[in-house]
């Protein structure tokens, strides 16, 4: 069955993004649900894209977005959620409560097809012996997807995601540019990072097959590396040498929870560390089927980040610096 009318719930992020753009190219028709018209303003440029600004937390509010639609596809995601047993409020709404409202208003108006995202490190076991709050909700919001009647429903478990848009690689290449030592706690982490546009081959690949229903897929890169491996390629591709210090874990447990209660953005939490404690990579190469030959960071990161510097470096001329 050709599924030519898409729901996409948090489209208007980084995935979400370059996901939307692959399925308006294969002609389909994706309405995308966002909280702020703003933050999805630039999903409008392409011909095939609908944008509703709604609040899918609300009571019914994701019913009405179904109307004429054939599948549906879950990017909602949080990396900090509050604090809480088994977890915090912010990650039992995003990752268990949502999902329940998504597959619910499904089942009821009739929509087989649910295609979901959740996360590398979730595994099939009991969500309880998960070390942080962002994977035990993660696992239950699997748990509620796999135990939906009715529905077609297909998992993803993506790796950490890199692109010319994500926060990840960035926020290492900004600190380069200010900090002569860059501090990384669970620099030991491991990690399989996935080129964003890799996932959006793959979710775009399966929403018509039949073969990709009631499986889950793991999508990660062609490398495994470690966080500290990977900040100090970002810190050489930017064209800086600085000393990348990865930190013992006592000290990085006091750095997160520093970071925690720290005004401004949250860069990272005491859960982060916990799930970072957790290897973020594949139990084995990614499925044949999905048509992925998977790019590895090296080709793509420091072409983006040189791109940034060819704008910053002018602009720091101008300015007499």
């Amino acid at each position: 069955m050709r599924h030519k009318n898409i729901l996409v719930l948090g489209g208007s992020g980084f995935v979400g993004s370059a996901l939307i753009g692959k399925l308006s190219s294969q002609g389909r028709r994706v309405r995308v649900a966002t909280r702020r018209y703003e933050d999805g303003r630039h999903l409008i440029l392409l011909p095939t894209v609908e944008l509703v600004e709604t609040d899918i937390n609300a009571p019914g509010a994701i019913a009405p977005l179904l109307a004429g639609i054939d599948a549906v596809i879950n990017l909602v995601g949080v990396l900090h959620g509050g604090r809480g047993q088994p977890y915090g409020p912010g990650f039992a709404q995003a990752h268990v409560e949502i999902p329940r409202m998504i597959a619910d208003a499904a089942r009821a108006a009739g929509v087989r097809r649910l295609l979901h995202v959740s996360a590398l490190g979730v595994t099939d076991a009991d969500p309880a012996g998960l070390p942080s709050m962002y994977l035990r909700s993660k696992a239950a919001g699997e748990q509620v997807i796999r135990g939906t009647r009715d529905i077609d429903w297909t998992i993803f478990r993506p790796s950490i995601v890199f692109g010319a848009e994500d926060r990840f690689t960035r926020l290492f290449a900004r600190m380069a540019k200010f900090l002569p030592i860059i501090p990384v706690a669970r620099g030991d982490a491991q990690l399989q990072p996935i080129w964003v546009g890799d996932v959006a081959h793959a979710i775009a690949a399966t929403v018509d097959a039949p073969w990709a229903n009631g499986r889950c897929f793991e999508l990660a890169g062609p490398e495994v590396t470690t966080l500290g491996a990977v900040v100090e390629d970002v810190v050489r591709w930017s064209g800086r040498r600085r000393l990348v210090w990865n930190l013992p874990d006592d000290i990085g447990r006091l750095q997160a929870m520093a970071l925690e209660f720290a005004p401004g953005p949250t860069l990272m939490t005491r859960d982060n560390f916990a799930t970072l404690g957790v290897p973020n990579v594949a139990s084995g190469p990614i499925a044949t089927e999905l048509g992925i030959d998977p790019v590895a960071m090296s080709a793509v990161v420091p072409e983006y980040l040189a791109e940034d510097d060819a704008v910053y470096i002018p602009r720091r001329v101008r300015a007499g610096r």
